[in-house]
């Protein structure tokens, strides 16, 4: 599981060695190679017959319908933000978004929240603000993150297949899209014409699929309590990623906006847990 969660820390700098390649071609590539991947993971493990079976009950194709749109938003904003220069407002958005989901188990779900974990969001939320106000800088990248993969993961929790293979199924939704826009509208794409981008965006498919391979392998096996810890791996990983390598700005604000959400992370790990709200 650490090592899924490293994988996901350090894939910024895949998607900042394509920052000449546009962000929607790269997207498109990465569905198609991660649909690729899937497929042969299924195939190894004799389970590429299970897919259809996911699209059989109306619900389940909407609830799946719908958290492949909230990936593609995902992906696709988590891919501009590190070419564009905002990597660590990425890496901002996945340390509160265990915030967020417990929010959005609140305002959805209907679930209680312990005043630990209250105190948490309110925290949080106050380190945003410092952002705003004092470094001038909106996190929308950041909290589009954040609110895109809290709905995914709350619409994850209504489905009963494996993150393998619901995965598999949103990447063969979005193949099609993926297939026709490289199509129709890619006409200056780098794909087979620069050999290191070449490489890179079939690279994507193993980045996206390995990692959560690693995950859901060692999610079965270890506490949830473990798990939700070592997701933060991923984030503070992404953080050293674009403050040391990407050298970005880092300023004082930003020093203490990160503060208070560590200070709110810190509160919401050692907070008494209420129903599925907290991810």
């Amino acid at each position: 599981m650490a090592a899924g969660c490293a994988c996901w820390g350090v894939v910024p700098l895949l998607y900042k060695a394509l920052d000449q390649v546009d962000a929607v071609e790269v997207l498109m590539h990465r569905v198609i190679w991660s649909s690729v991947f899937f497929a042969i993971v299924l195939a190894f493990q004799q389970r590429l017959r299970e897919v259809p079976t996911l699209f059989v009950e109306r619900r389940e194709r909407w609830i799946i319908l719908m958290a492949t749109l909230m990936v593609a938003v995902n992906w696709g904003i988590f891919i501009y933000s590190v070419q564009s220069g905002r990597a660590l407002e990425a890496s901002l958005g996945y340390f509160i978004f265990p915030l967020v989901s417990v929010l959005l188990g609140v305002f959805i779900l209907r679930e209680a929240i312990s005043p630990r974990q209250g105190l948490a969001i309110g925290v949080a939320a106050m380190g945003v603000l410092v952002l705003i106000t004092g470094a001038g800088v909106v996190p929308v990248l950041g909290l589009v993150l954040a609110v895109t993969f809290g709905l995914y993961g709350l619409l994850k929790n209504q489905v009963e297949a494996g993150p393998v293979l619901s995965v598999s199924a949103e990447c063969l939704i979005m193949l099609p899209v993926a297939l026709v826009w490289l199509a129709l509208f890619n006409e200056e794409g780098q794909f087979g014409i620069a050999p290191w981008e070449t490489f890179l965006m079939v690279a994507s498919g193993p980045a996206t699929a390995i990692p959560l391979v690693l995950f859901s392998y060692g999610a079965k096996r270890v506490s949830m309590g473990l798990t939700g810890l070592m997701f933060y791996i991923n984030p503070i990983l992404q953080f050293l990623v674009a403050v040391f390598l990407f050298s970005e700005p880092f300023t004082l604000w930003h020093g203490i906006a990160f503060g208070f959400i560590w200070a709110a992370i810190t509160i919401y790990l050692t907070a008494p847990k209420r129903g599925k709200g907290a991810a």
